[in-house]
């Protein structure tokens, strides 16, 4: 009995390999003439097919220009002296300085207004929460700021500072709003 058993095996292998041998053949026999068709179809497709592609833009040779040419501009990234040129207004830097020009104009707030004896002053917070009482003619900020006017929603201030073009000290007015 154990004979006829290995022998239905190694028949049963032997029909394996043949039938595996014959799906090879019959797959190689499939692949013949087809691939032939489909290159002579690319080939007949591609003759009527005329690419419409453009030129490309002639490119232009790059022409440096010179900055400042006609020296017009001042250097940004040398400093300038400071000249006093035909005008008049000048700071006065020999003077004393005040408590509230310690400070930059915009981290002075102001907070509110009282009078005293028909006189009107002005009470600011410094960025070190003190308050300080200014009236007109007091200066306050880094700009020679000089208060102008107190009301009652505004402090209005002239500052004195230099123009950038020219170097020259110009007015320009500033204004702090009250703070609530």
């Amino acid at each position: 009995m154990k004979l006829g058993l290995g022998l239905h095996r190694g028949l049963a292998l032997r029909l394996d390999y043949l039938l595996l041998g014959l799906l090879a053949l019959l797959l190689a026999a499939c692949g013949g003439d087809e691939g032939d068709d489909l290159d002579q179809y690319m080939q007949d497709a591609t003759k009527n097919i005329k690419p419409k592609v453009q030129p490309l833009p002639e490119v232009k040779p790059y022409v440096a220009l010179i900055y400042n040419e006609d020296g017009t501009l001042s250097d940004p990234f040398r400093a300038r002296k400071v000249t006093s040129k035909s005008g008049n207004l000048q700071p006065d830097l020999k003077r004393p300085k005040e408590p509230m020009e310690s400070y930059p104009l915009e981290s002075v707030k102001y907070v509110g207004m009282i009078s005293k004896n028909k006189l009107t002053f002005a009470l600011l917070k410094a960025p070190d929460n003190s308050l300080q009482q200014v009236k007109v003619g007091n200066y306050v900020g880094q700009n020679f700021g000089r208060v102008t006017a107190i009301a009652d929603n505004e402090v209005t201030l002239v500052e004195i500072v230099q123009d950038e073009l020219s170097g020259d000290w110009v007015d320009r007015t500033s204004t702090l709003a009250l703070q609530e």
